[in-house]
């Protein structure tokens, strides 16, 4: 069974719509049917400017987003904190501790610990 690990809404876009040029004809000139989608966690950007219908150009930009390289990084990021069960930069401040660095200096061509 699947298990849903994060979803991605509306909320977490921006969705402009703006007038095309080109082939269509006076339709696609005069109303706001192409779809340009951000989406804001990611910074991934995709265009949907196709076809006539708004509702089509939305599914394209949709699709686009779901195979950006950019946003499938983004969402193996959220798998592996899903995972994990903490983000990636809580882990590097762990690391980061004084406790768990080692620090070594160079003495008489040797390093040594501090």
């Amino acid at each position: 069974m699947k298990e849903l690990l994060f979803s991605v809404t509306k909320k977490d876009l921006d969705v402009h719509y703006f007038s095309g040029s080109g082939a269509g004809g006076q339709h696609r000139n005069k109303h706001q049917n192409c779809v340009r989608m951000c989406h804001r966690d990611s910074g991934t950007r995709v265009v949907g400017q196709s076809n006539r219908e708004r509702k089509a150009n939305l599914r394209e930009a949709f699709i686009g987003l779901t195979k950006h390289a950019k946003f499938k990084m983004w969402q193996s990021m959220k798998v592996q904190e899903v995972v994990k069960g903490k983000s990636i930069q809580k882990e590097v401040d762990e690391m980061m501790q004084s406790e768990s660095l080692k620090i070594e200096h160079m003495k008489d061509g040797k390093w040594e610990e501090a």
